[in-house]
């Protein structure tokens, strides 16, 4: 008798373009699961969201966007048959309100990838000071949709205790799936020509709080002209609430070694990242720095570079410092600079960097370990 794989309704309005669902797909299809995206476009751009948490909810516009969407995500569930688990996308937090529904009318289990908190993302990006009645609404939204799935991903233990802590769900409904990075798209490529008796730093990113943009000027500001080193130039690449600030910072010092430059598509983009020397990763002082792990510092890994980012508790116990990147304190620009320092002056840690990095990403965090590991949990779900 024939045995068919699993076949795994991925749902919502999620963002098609992001990493995260992306490689979570292709993973499951590589672990063996018939994937079906049943998706309904809400989202315009990072910043419609922000906009629209901000209280734009409330404006007729977005409602009669939202109910067009959701009207034909409903249409194309009823298209896409039968499934053996639902599970929403990110972000899917008003999204698991239907899916449950949708789920418990055929008898079906449910499982979110939560993977953020829109309530901690607000509350990091000012938003109450402007709208305390979206931010305290946020967070019930949140606790509410935090009891309705049977399955959970968050990619750290220490968000999980903050979610069972904050919305006070049982912590055992959730999985640890890493964010890791798609080696589709980032691996090891041949450096371009790059400067000569520079070292490149890189940073690429949106701007968040978290990645604590302006630690990372001020370390520019130490590095630039020291004596009896060579040049260190930091390329800054992206857009996001934080860039304005940070290019104010290096226009009141006149940095000459640090050059903005806006979103670059994902061919240019890597090969920017292929001739840099180093990649940065996060630096900020926030909470969510604390709970989470960055993309950039994967994404590093991939590509073969050597990492540099700050230290935090939600680093998985399998990276080390100074065997696989090298950890500096966070919102410590002193401790930045020196830490980009020693990988300029000892060519042999960063490489070694590099080569350990690649390795414990290609046995941990690429798209077929990413999938391996939210296969394995969804086969819980599983009639058995």
């Amino acid at each position: 008798m024939s045995v068919h794989p699993p076949r795994l309704l991925f749902f919502g309005t999620y963002r098609e373009e992001y990493a995260r669902n992306q490689m979570t797909i292709e993973g499951l299809r590589r672990a063996g699961w018939q994937v079906i995206e049943c998706h309904a476009k809400l989202w315009r751009s990072v910043e419609d969201r922000v906009q629209t948490a901000s209280g734009g909810w409330l404006r007729p516009a977005f409602i009669l966007r939202a109910l067009n969407s959701y009207a034909q995500l409903i249409r194309n569930y009823y298209k896409a048959g039968d499934y053996d688990v639902l599970l929403v996308g990110y972000p899917g937090h008003f999204d698991v309100f239907l899916a449950r529904w949708l789920a418990k009318l055929r008898r079906k289990p449910l499982a979110w990838d939560v993977l953020n908190s829109l309530y901690l993302i607000t509350l990091e990006r000012g938003i109450r000071q402007r709208s305390a009645f979206t931010v305290d609404m946020l967070r019930r939204i949140e606790r509410r949709a935090c009891r309705l799935p049977e399955m959970m991903f968050l990619d750290s233990q220490q968000f999980v205790d903050w979610f069972a802590e904050t919305h006070e769900v049982d912590p055992s409904r959730f999985r640890l799936v890493s964010i890791g990075a798609d080696d589709r798209i980032f691996q090891p490529l041949e450096a371009p020509v790059s400067l000569k008796d520079a070292m490149r730093v890189i940073y690429y990113g949106s701007y968040i709080p978290n990645h604590g943009v302006e630690y990372i000027v001020e370390a520019a500001r130490l590095l630039e002209g020291t004596d009896n080193h060579s040049p260190v130039v930091f390329e800054m690449v992206g857009d996001g609430p934080e860039r304005a600030k940070a290019e104010a910072l290096a226009r009141n010092y006149a940095l000459t070694n640090v050059e903005f430059i806006d979103w670059l598509e994902r061919d240019q983009l890597t090969q920017h990242i292929a001739r840099s020397d180093l990649v940065l990763g996060a630096f900020g002082t926030t909470q969510q720095l604390l709970l989470t792990n960055n993309n950039k510092i994967y994404e590093g890994f991939a590509m073969r570079k050597a990492v540099v980012s700050a230290r935090t508790p939600a680093l998985p116990e399998v990276l080390r410092h100074g065997e696989h990147l090298y950890l500096c304190e966070r919102g410590d620009p002193a401790s930045l600079a020196e830490a980009i320092r020693k990988l300029q002056s000892d060519r042999e840690l960063r490489l070694r960097l590099a080569e350990n990095g690649y390795r414990v990403f290609c046995e941990h965090f690429s798209v077929a370990q990413i999938g391996k590991h939210t296969a394995a949990h969804l086969n819980e779900l599983l009639p058995k």
